[in-house]
């Protein structure tokens, strides 16, 4: 009889226990100092300009009784929420998957007695089971806004330029507004049965013009024309201004309308360099009730920001209310930084050399030395290391920039 197989490969260390060889669930993934440090540093640019606008931040918990987080979830796919039994109630608890909802819930219950508007941020980690096989990541750390109480264009266009500006904040010149109103499609696929609704919209998710003519052929949806014409509906002002007048006699034309008049508005705040529209946006076009926009940028092929209206939200939680929001993908916006060159460096840490005195003072270590105190009082990360050639060596494995011999640091 055999025992169990050693299936972790020719060259692996026999001294590692196998359970140690991948220790993380598929799309879980660690991050090592620089990687922390960076991503932090996005975090910090982020919170510091909604922080400038007035947002206040809130930390939700990392899981939720389901409940509350399916009232809010909208268009998410059930199946992508990771469930577990709470231990201690009994009751089905989930990872949350998205922030939105518990941020509706501070507001109905915590917040109830604040008087609106209500701007608040937020930071930290939705996680997702993977739906197949394009998408690694199960955790997605985010950082973001809701604005409850702001009604209509002076709500959308506030997070139009906060998310600007914040893409400014945190190093990129170069990104594009992907502007759409939810209200379009919507109107022109209601009454549609639900599977032809599906196939629909993700054939206008693609601009498949073939796959839309075949299903609206065999739907027959009353607005068959409209629909075909959205894949050509998308780029400047001018597409919608042509929008506008072939929609103008579909229940779509009041969204056709609002989407023009805030890409002028949008326009004359300053935006119009980083504007592009599209009337046949369909992303979240069944949570989302009026403008939504993504946030694109070269290094990246997802979005690194994403949000919109959703007027709809808070009376699931019993205290309607216009709201709206946005979040920035920080491991995207990342990529997107990486791609522009426009990642900078870390602050100044040293590595203070000292010697090898083995009668020092038992009570006073290397760390007590003048040098490293001096700096660390003066806010420069600081740690002392005994013989030149290590604390060189330290300094390369660990990140410091400089290593201090005497009495000034010298770059590593």
């Amino acid at each position: 009889m055999t025992g169990p197989q050693d299936t972790r490969g020719a060259g692996a260390d026999p001294a590692v226990p196998r359970s140690l060889e991948h220790p993380l669930p598929a799309g879980m993934r660690d991050l090592l100092p620089e990687e922390a440090r960076e991503r932090r540093e996005r975090a910090r640019k982020l919170l510091d300009r909604f922080a400038l606008h007035g947002y206040s931040l809130v930390t939700p918990p990392a899981f939720e009784f389901a409940e509350v987080l399916e009232r809010g979830l909208g268009t998410l796919d059930a199946a992508e929420v990771l469930r577990f039994v709470e231990p201690e109630s009994g009751e089905v608890a989930a990872l949350r998957p998205d922030m939105t909802p518990q941020i509706a819930r501070m507001i109905a219950t915590r917040l109830r007695d604040r008087p609106p508007p209500m701007r608040l941020a937020y930071e930290g980690t939705v996680l997702r089971r993977r739906a197949g096989r394009a998408r690694k990541e199960r955790q997605m750390p985010q950082a973001g806004v809701e604005l409850a109480g702001v009604a209509g264009p002076a709500g959308d266009l506030e997070l139009l330029e906060l998310a600007a500006g914040a893409a400014r904040a945190a190093g990129l010149d170069r990104f594009t507004i992907d502007l759409g109103d939810a209200g379009v499609v919507r109107a022109l696929l209601a009454g549609v049965a639900p599977e032809a609704q599906a196939r629909l919209s993700e054939a206008l998710g693609r601009k498949d013009e073939g796959e839309i003519a075949e299903a609206c052929a065999q739907a027959r949806p009353a607005c068959s024309e409209a629909l075909l014409a959205l894949p050509s509906l998308h780029g400047a002002r001018d597409a919608l201004v042509e929008g506008v007048a072939r929609l103008a006699t579909t229940p779509a034309r009041a969204g056709a309308e609002r989407l023009l008049a805030l890409f002028d508005a949008a326009v004359a705040r300053g935006l119009g360099a980083h504007l592009v529209a599209d009337l046949g946006e369909v992303r979240g076009f069944a949570y989302y009730t009026g403008p939504i926009f993504h946030v694109f940028a070269p290094g990246t092929g997802a979005a690194l920001a994403s949000g919109g209206r959703y007027d709809e939200l808070l009376a699931r939680f019993g205290v309607p209310m216009p709201a709206a929001g946005f979040a920035f993908d920080l491991d995207r916006l990342g990529e997107a930084l990486r791609a522009a060159g426009a990642v900078e460096a870390g602050p100044m840490r040293v590595v203070v050399v000292v010697a090898d005195d083995r009668n020092r003072d038992p009570g006073r270590g290397a760390q007590d030395d003048p040098r490293v105190v001096s700096l660390r009082a003066r806010g420069v990360a600081a740690v002392a290391v005994t013989g030149e050639p290590a604390a060189r060596a330290y300094a390369r494995a660990w990140g410091f920039t400089h290593v201090m011999v005497g009495e000034e640091p010298a770059s590593v």
